[in-house]
């Protein structure tokens, strides 16, 4: 499956990309960046380290998850409050 971060962000729900080493993750920053995506602050993606899970944004955003997120991520909840949590393996969508 390939595609766009831009339809990521469509989804419905929460969507957190899985960035497994450091080709992925940069590649998904690259990628971003290149798509027009920004950190909530306006700073590029390619300015910034990635993380082993990052948050894509419908407003065409990404951010770190931080610890909760973490560890929702690696719960296999369902929901993040009444979002759902759609978990994204990068490295095979982006194949």
């Amino acid at each position: 499956m390939s595609g766009t971060i831009k339809e990521l962000a469509e989804l419905e729900g929460r969507v957190y990309v899985h960035l497994a080493n450091n080709k992925v993750g940069n590649d998904f920053l690259r990628q971003a960046e290149a798509e027009g995506f920004t950190f909530g602050d306006g700073v590029k993606p390619t300015e910034r380290d990635y993380a082993e899970v990052m948050a894509i944004n419908h407003d065409g955003t990404i951010n770190y998850v931080g610890a909760i997120g973490m560890m929702a991520y690696g719960s296999g909840t369902k929901m993040i409050g009444n979002k759902q949590l759609i978990r994204i393996e990068f490295d095979k969508w982006n194949e």
